[in-house]
């Protein structure tokens, strides 16, 4: 034996399992054997072991947001490929070109949304998705979700729209970063959130994006707009100070809680209450005077920004929170052809006394394959107020659903954008 390429093949392959995925990308290069048995298309053994020594779930094991498992062969090596790529950037963004970008946030968010699925509540810190620890831990700090952090310009209006909708949706799922503890950050949110004319029927009042369809209806969720909600109800649940020192804090709203939870012995294409609406719930929701929001309203076209940076930031700005306990019962479902498997889910639910009010409405998959919650609230079977939300995370998943409220009449001078939290 006389080189490296005289070992036998699987003696090769056995070391390379051992090395970085980089250090194999790179030893593929030394011969024209190792890189034809490297790069070999039909050797997605070698691939499939390389990706299974890493800190990854294995993607057999995992099922999508809604509970499904993949519908396709996986391919090992393009997804290895990517994963370290996003790596690379993660650990030095000066490296990514302005073109990956959105390669890279594809790449992340793929990685949480593919996860496996946890039987109750209870196992999640045994059974605590690696992809999601991977993801979180590499973008600690704000890593690639700060967008001042990577240089955020584009000259193409669709690429930057897109890239803001992918890069605040990683966001939400993360969990807060350092900067969102700072008063501009906050400023920010309650200037995007208390903006009355961010709720129009194109939108049906929620944090959607305005639909195209003539007939109306939901197509995709704005992750920018659920980014917002976020951060306000985030500053309501926990008490860090301005400018914290953290890298990432695990919370109710962070990413742990976002693994999709299936009971065992469970068929969710088979179930019908799929979205585990069934139960007891916490519904909180966050609110300020109704002055304060029509003297900001006022003041947003005015020419300094002064007065509206006063107005949210000063004293006299106080936002109230509040929470109450609701058992929801589902009363009917209707098939959805658009979603075999996923029907629209009907439900009442009652507030605990003292309260009288009651809610209804309903759970359904929107066009982008997110899970929209709908309902109205009232006493005395009076529906007053009226609330639009996504499930954050994975079907069932313990993070719960964001959203926003508004009343049933839509009037001008309502009260209207205030966050709230299921």
């Amino acid at each position: 034996m006389n080189s490296f390429d005289d070992l036998p093949v699987e003696t090769i392959e056995e070391i390379l399992i051992q090395c970085d995925p980089l250090d194999v990308g790179a030893i593929s290069h030394c011969s024209r054997h190792l890189h034809e048995l490297i790069c070999s298309a039909s050797n997605q053994h070698l691939w499939r072991a390389l990706y299974l020594a890493q800190p990854f779930d294995d993607p057999i094991q995992c099922v999508y947001l809604d509970g499904r498992p993949r519908d396709r062969e996986f391919n090992w090596k393009l997804e290895l490929q990517a994963i370290i790529r996003a790596r690379t950037v993660l650990t030095d963004v000066s490296v990514c070109k302005p073109h990956e970008r959105i390669r890279v946030l594809q790449t992340l968010l793929h990685m949480v949304s593919w996860v496996p699925p946890l039987k109750t509540y209870g196992d999640m810190l045994d059974n605590l998705s690696q992809n999601l620890l991977w993801v979180s831990a590499m973008t600690r700090g704000g890593v690639f979700l700060d967008s001042d952090k990577v240089g955020l310009t584009s000259d193409d209006t669709e690429s930057a729209e897109e890239e803001a909708q992918l890069r605040a949706r990683l966001h939400t799922i993360v969990g807060l970063t350092p900067a969102d503890y700072t008063p501009a950050s906050r400023l920010s949110a309650r200037a995007y959130i208390y903006d009355m004319r961010r709720y129009t029927w194109s939108n049906e009042f929620g944090p959607f994006c305005p639909s195209g369809n003539e007939g109306g209806g939901v197509e995709k969720v704005n992750w920018v707009h659920i980014k917002q909600i976020h951060h306000i109800i985030s500053m309501q649940l926990l008490e860090l100070g301005d400018h914290a020192t953290f890298e990432f804090v695990i919370y109710p709203l962070s990413f742990p809680f976002t693994q999709v939870v299936i009971p065992e012995g469970v068929d969710l294409d088979k179930e019908e209450d799929w979205a585990g609406v069934n139960g007891v719930w916490i519904v909180s929701f966050c609110f300020v005077d109704h002055s304060l929001l029509l003297r900001y309203n006022g003041i947003v076209g005015s020419e300094t920004d002064q007065p509206r940076t006063s107005l949210l930031t000063g004293a006299g700005f106080q936002e109230m929170f509040r929470s109450m306990q609701v058992t929801f019962q589902v009363t009917n479902i209707k098939e959805d052809p658009k979603h075999p498997g996923r029907p629209q889910i009907y439900f009442v639910g009652v507030v605990g006394e003292p309260s009288a009010t009651t809610m209804n409405g309903y759970v359904c998959m929107t066009d982008d394959n997110q899970i929209r919650w709908h309902f109205v609230s009232g006493e005395q079977g009076q529906a007053i107020w009226s609330s639009e939300g996504i499930q954050i995370g994975g079907v069932r998943s313990a993070y719960g659903v964001l959203g926003s409220w508004t009343t049933v009449f839509h009037d001008d001078d309502d009260p209207v954008g205030e966050p709230s939290y299921l």
